[in-house]
């Protein structure tokens, strides 16, 4: 097996589906399908089987497929150690990030940092913060930027801290929540316990949901057309929307907040890119 054989194995078990496998790998299926059958005839063995829709792996298979992301890892570990040991920060950052921080905060932080290291290139995965755990967890980003407080028993930074808002078009009576529409936004378990914890505090029914949406976004600009309330971050909140905003307390008179978190693996500071990235960071706190 060579790398491309386990990158094959790989994405196939991701896809599980040789058409969207070859797709991916930028081959054609029939040389997909003849890889994978050397693959087969090299340890005697069948790796998949054919079910409705796509494919199954065998037990054997699944054993390479452990394999197959193993030495994916090792190879990127040593790639990352052999440009490390050059003078000049340069190679590959590989980021997690939570897809809010994405859109409203790293665009800014990549490029300054850039600018500074013209030579680094990013490979970013973006998604909910469950995702880049996972992501952490499987040693497929360096870094990973969250929201919200998961578990995590490598090394772990308060990065940002944002209060949670109440937007809405006109000016309303906060004691009078209960009586106005809802617009409820898809978002990660974190989150979503942050808004309901506030509200159980503060309210002893729940809210009028009558509006469900798929992002922020769009919540945040039915919310601007007037159409109900929201309770978002404060990060995603600009002076050109034009919206009442009341920031929130609980009953106690605390401020709710929203973290996010900077975590990493001890083993990834002896990359100096990942070090340089990171002191960076601390040395930005307001970008």
């Amino acid at each position: 097996m060579d790398e491309k054989d386990w990158n094959a194995i790989r994405i196939l078990y991701q896809e599980k589906n040789i058409s969207r496998a070859s797709e991916r790998l930028y081959i054609s299926q029939p040389a997909l399908t003849y890889r994978l059958k050397n693959l087969e005839t090299e340890f005697g063995t069948k790796l998949f089987f054919k079910i409705k829709g796509g494919i199954e792996f065998t037990s054997e298979g699944m054993h390479l497929v452990e394999y197959s992301e193993e030495m994916i890892n090792k190879l990127q570990k040593t790639k990352d150690f052999m440009i490390n040991m050059q003078s000049e920060v340069k190679g590959t950052l590989r980021l997690g990030v939570s897809s809010n921080f994405a859109q409203y905060k790293l665009p800014k932080i990549l490029k300054k940092f850039s600018t500074k290291f013209p030579n680094v290139q990013f490979n970013i995965n973006t998604g909910w913060s469950t995702d880049i755990i996972n992501l952490l967890n499987s040693a497929t980003v360096q870094l990973g930027i969250l929201r919200g407080n998961y578990e995590w028993y490598g090394k772990k930074a308060l990065l940002y801290r944002e209060k949670l808002c109440l937007i809405s078009k006109k000016e309303i009576d906060m004691e009078k929540l209960r009586e106005l529409p809802f617009i409820n936004y898809k978002t990660d378990s974190s989150l979503k316990a942050l808004i309901t914890g506030w509200w159980h505090d503060r309210f002893s029914e729940p809210p009028f949901v009558m509006m469900e949406t798929d992002r922020l976004e769009t919540c945040k600009e039915m919310v601007k057309n007037d159409l109900g309330i929201a309770i978002v971050p404060e990060i995603c909140l600009q002076p050109s929307d034009d919206l009442q905003i009341h920031e929130l307390f609980y009953n106690n008179g605390e401020p709710v907040f929203r973290h996010t978190w900077l975590m990493y693996n001890q083993d990834s500071l002896k990359l100096s890119i990942v070090k340089n990235f990171i002191d960076f960071l601390n040395e930005n706190p307001n970008i």
